[in-house]
């Protein structure tokens, strides 16, 4: 019984270790390697110096900036899966299936396609409003039915009316501005700078105040009679709680594009290795998983079929879709049973 109830506490720490070793892996490997191919030795003195070599300019401007994006951004996506995964009670719950990645997005097409006058710092807000309404369409359809399969299909069916307008927004595009958006809709950290970093980072506060809001959740997942019972303010706290968690898409989704997958993919996995549906560990955990996971689908959408780029968002729909598959599979087997 000991062992039992210690295996999580250890599992958490060990786990932390480990993602963030992997992390740290990646990052130094994706440094290195590309054209050109440096050295340990070479990286190591590019980052130790202040010189203007086209080598230095390279890794500090490209690589590492792309490196410290896709590592913000798969943290964000993550802990926004598990917050809505636990305030919906759905396993499958994810920014991309509850039309919030695709409200998004519209909002962004139509500031690329017509080149609204719209600074940088403007549209993670607006793509947060876009998220809400999206999302919020699909919670308002599902509200007395929350059966996981029925939600997943309210969310495809939105998520498909939005990317509806988004084509028709593309449509009355100009050639220039719709492969600009193309590059952008896709998903991907390709020619990001220190400029999106700087445009994201301010964001990372919602992690914070995210992980306040973890016993709330874990009580949540007792159900909404015995959460009242214990003084929760139900409705208030799940309206809160999902506006918090689009705002954790919001600014990924302006900066990145549209990344599937994450957020769906790294809480699951959290949860796998912890063997718990402590939120409070589970949070920590799936932000390390998710940066993991979008920093080695970066590094293989960057290297594998070098000089060619297959967009990062490509990558995470071929990893989650399956996993999207397999878990539906399951809770609809269990329906029947």
């Amino acid at each position: 019984m000991t062992r039992f109830i210690t295996y999580p506490k250890n599992a958490t720490v060990i786990t932390v270790i480990v993602c963030f070793l992997l992390i740290l892996c990646i990052g130094f490997v994706g440094l290195m390697v590309g054209t050109p191919l440096l050295s340990p030795i070479q990286l190591w003195h590019i980052l130790t110096s202040s010189n203007n070599t086209v080598n230095h300019v390279l890794v500090m401007q490209s690589r590492l900036p792309r490196f410290v994006l896709g590592s913000l951004a798969g943290a964000l996506l993550s802990v926004s899966g598990v917050m809505l995964q636990n305030v919906m009670r759905n396993a499958l719950a994810g920014p991309e299936l509850l039309g919030v990645s695709s409200g998004s997005a519209a909002v962004m097409a139509a500031i690329i396609i017509f080149q609204l006058p719209i600074s940088y710092t403007w549209q993670p807000w607006l793509a947060l409003l876009g998220g809400v309404i999206g999302g919020g369409f699909v919670v308002v359809a599902s509200w007395r039915d929350k059966a996981p399969a029925r939600v997943i299909l309210i969310g495809v069916a939105v998520s498909s009316l939005l990317n509806a307008v988004i084509t028709t927004i593309v449509s009355l595009g100009q050639q220039d501005t719709i492969s600009l958006f193309y590059d952008y809709f896709v998903g991907g950290l390709e020619d990001r700078t220190w400029v999106q970093v700087e445009l994201i980072l301010p964001w990372v506060v919602i992690l914070c105040v995210s992980y306040l809001f973890a016993r709330q959740l874990n009580t949540l997942q007792l159900g909404d009679e015995l959460s009242v019972g214990l003084g929760l303010k139900v409705s208030v706290l799940r309206l809160l709680i999902f506006i918090l968690a689009i705002a954790l898409v919001a600014p990924v989704v302006a900066t990145c594009g549209p990344i599937s997958y994450i957020a769906l993919l790294a809480p699951h996995i959290a949860r796998h290795l912890l063997r718990t549906q402590d939120t409070l560990r589970i949070i920590p955990v799936s932000m390390l998983v998710g940066a993991v996971l979008l920093t080695y689908a970066d590094f293989l959408a960057r290297t594998l079929f070098s000089p060619l780029e297959i967009p990062v968002g490509v990558w995470t729909t071929l990893l989650g879709g399956p996993l999207l598959l397999l878990l539906l599979g399951r809770r609809l087997g269990r329906n029947q049973a």
